[in-house]
């Protein structure tokens, strides 16, 4: 078959390895794509939310199935028009992506079933946002409505904090449209843990757990980021975390999203925080993540184009997805200034040189004169996997070690909360 992935970061180039392992896959091409996808398959150069030119492409290449990495086009209505074109895609309808399209209808269909999150409040005028925040103190969380790359949600720890997040988003329009609902969160105190879980609209199959690392810098400081890393799975995800995460909010989102008419067929992505209370939803999103999936889905041992089929024909009931008994962490490593500003271009050393067993997921590059370079804030993702946690560590930053790039950072802690519990 042939297959179409949607997008071209690091997510992506994870999705395009795993297709390449499925015996059912003879042809994969990604749009946009980037310097390390095009060693994997045949990069298109149309934009993940150029709709019309994907659509008339999949139809003119007989693309068997297409697969959306990113949100942006999953928000803009990807799949339903695909679907009408009589193509076969993944990932939720424009309905039931609207959970990470809008914090607002995410809260709110969490508030009326009864499916644990933090006390919220929603507001259109900043005058009124900034009295509340003055009225509850700090800390509190204030988010961004609508789509912001992962940077449009600001954990405030003193009310200026709060205040100056309400300024950056509603009057200086620093995420645009997305800016035009506010919400302001209790803060959560726990542990972060992310549950990707693959759902056919009934049945929900949850995927090993991981944690992602937000912040830019060591010890959760710093600015909120796409994502700095992540491990598989998580310590923090108990058997008993588990029980609760399906039976008070992964099953419960499930059939709220069908009977609210926005049954979700896709990877419905839970990030949650490990509180004293049990586990409580920070947010929802409406595809893999980024960077979980790079490595979560090293350990996946099942052939994704399997899973997808028995989603997209509602019977992933019928079948069993199986895991490595191993451990995966995955470092990213990322232009100077990320999140913020930053220059591209700058030449990437030491791929070459990478220890066989280690992989290296591209996110921000591109191919100059024969070289790859940066084109991104998240440059590359480096994978290992390893018997235990320890080892996964181990390997990620020997590997680190031998790439470089003008002004390249990345956390030096990535899986070290982790290791800490295990000690």
């Amino acid at each position: 078959m042939k297959v179409l992935v949607v997008g071209g970061g690091g997510r992506e180039h994870a999705l395009v390895w795993k297709l390449k392992q499925s015996p059912r896959v003879k042809e994969i091409y990604c749009a946009p794509g980037n310097a390390g996808i095009a060693r994997d398959a045949s990069c298109v150069q149309i934009g993940a939310e150029d709709i019309p030119a994907l659509l008339a492409f999949a139809l003119e290449k007989n693309i068997n199935l297409t697969i959306v990495g990113p949100e942006a086009p999953l928000n803009a209505g990807i799949v339903d028009q695909f679907q009408e074109a009589g193509l076969k895609i993944f990932g939720p309808s424009l309905a039931a992506a609207e959970i990470e399209g809008s914090k607002v209808i995410a809260k709110d269909i969490m508030a009326k079933y009864g499916i644990p999150t933090a006390a919220y409040a929603v507001f259109t005028d900043p005058g009124e946002a900034s009295a509340y925040i003055r009225e509850i103190g700090a800390p509190c969380v204030v988010k961004a409505d609508g789509l912001a790359a992962g940077k449009g949600v600001i954990v405030a720890m003193d009310e200026q904090t709060a205040l100056d997040a309400v300024r950056t988003i509603m009057e200086d329009r620093a995420f645009g449209d997305a800016g035009d609902l506010l919400v302001v969160e209790e803060c959560l105190m726990g542990e972060e843990v992310s549950i990707l879980a693959f759902t056919d609209g009934v049945n929900v199959i949850p995927m090993i757990s991981s944690q992602d690392h937000k912040r830019a810098f060591e010890g959760d400081q710093g600015p909120n980021t796409g994502g700095m890393g992540a491990y598989a799975p998580a310590p923090a995800y108990t058997p008993e975390i588990h029980r609760q995460t399906m039976e008070q909010i992964l099953m419960p989102m499930v059939r709220a999203l069908r009977k609210e008419g926005r049954t979700y067929r896709g990877v419905l992505y839970a990030g949650l925080m490990v509180t004293r209370q049990g586990p409580k939803v920070l947010e929802f999103n409406a595809r893999f993540g980024d960077p979980e999936a790079q490595p979560v889905l090293t350990l996946l041992e099942t052939d994704l184009v399997e899973i997808i089929d028995a989603i997209l024909e509602s019977r992933l009931d019928s079948i069993e997805i199986k895991w490595k008994e191993q451990a995966s962490i995955c470092v990213v490593l990322a232009s100077g200034g990320y999140p913020g500003s930053y220059e591209k271009g700058k030449s990437i050393t030491g791929l070459e040189s990478v220890p066989e067993g280690v992989v290296v997921f591209h996110a921000g590059t591109a191919e100059k004169d024969g070289a790859i370079v940066t084109s991104g804030g998240r440059v590359l993702g480096v994978t290992a996997t390893g018997r235990d946690l320890e080892g996964a560590i181990k390997s990620a930053y020997t590997a680190v070690q031998k790439i470089r790039f003008d002004g390249m950072h990345y956390r030096q802690d990535v899986g070290k909360k982790a290791l800490d519990r295990f000690q």
